[in-house]
């Protein structure tokens, strides 16, 4: 559902800050990326999401190409940055019947979706609370809630857990797991390990900008000849690892 063929970006002659990246991410599938602060993740994850273009390469999903079909790609993906940012004086309530209406769902069923999703999350309580009296995990539980509202084919997840709490991080991370039992092609980036390791099928180690090994946290480990899945990620870091 995702293929990404010999992807680069380049923002000027000497900043290269994705190279020759290729990977595919099947239906029923959680894919991650699994890199330090840095390592082009972001970057990756936005130019799949047609927020960016590559220099080089091609990236399709669902069978169209992201650079001749951005429109229709963005009504079959669910995008959540960190970066994203929700209305600090809107309520949940508000913001859901916003994007409700933004992505054509019928009026009358609306209020079905927002009361299964607002209690699954937990977000009921909340739910007319401004967005600035929330936590950070509230905060962030909303955002998942808001980029799934249109039941997306495709999740792309940057960074899904950063910040959590533990209790909201593992509520997450179980959401990540059920989507995947609903068929979902679903991408996350992550630097934390046991994130990718409980959670993804296939794991791609991105060290600058580049992807130096992927499979199983269990196939890497043999690769590597690791006693465990963070000790295989730090031998192919000091290996491929350039300073400077």
């Amino acid at each position: 559902m995702i293929q990404v063929t010999h992807v680069s970006k380049r923002y000027n002659r000497s900043t290269m800050v994705v190279q020759d990246v290729s990977f595919e991410v099947k239906e029923g599938q959680i894919f991650g990326l699994l890199g330090p602060n840095g390592a082009g993740k972001t970057t990756l994850m936005q130019m799949i999401s047609t927020l960016l273009t590559p220099t080089e390469g091609s990236i399709t999903i669902c069978g169209m190409d992201t650079k001749k079909s951005a429109q229709g790609i963005r009504r079959e993906i669910g995008f959540l940055t960190t970066e994203i940012k929700l209305d600090p004086l809107s309520t949940p309530n508000q913001l859901f019947d916003f994007f409700g209406e933004l992505y054509d769902i019928p009026k009358e069923q609306i209020p079905e979706k927002k009361k299964a999703s607002f209690e699954q999350f937990g977000i009921t309580p909340f739910a007319d609370k401004r967005i600035v009296e929330l936590s950070t995990g509230m905060k962030q539980k909303i955002s998942i809630v808001i980029s799934l509202i249109h039941d997306p084919k495709v999740i792309i997840f940057d960074e899904p857990t950063n910040g959590l709490d533990i209790l909201t991080s593992r509520q997450v991370m179980d959401y990540l797991l059920s989507l995947k039992s609903m068929g979902r092609a679903v991408l996350l980036s992550t630097h934390i390990f046991s994130v990718a390791e409980q959670l993804c099928d296939e794991i791609a180690i991105l060290v600058d900008g580049r992807i130096v090994e992927q499979g199983s946290a269990e196939e890497l480990q043999q690769k590597t000849g690791a006693g465990s899945f963070e000790e295989a990620f730090f031998k192919l870091y000091s290996q491929y690892h350039k300073e400077g």
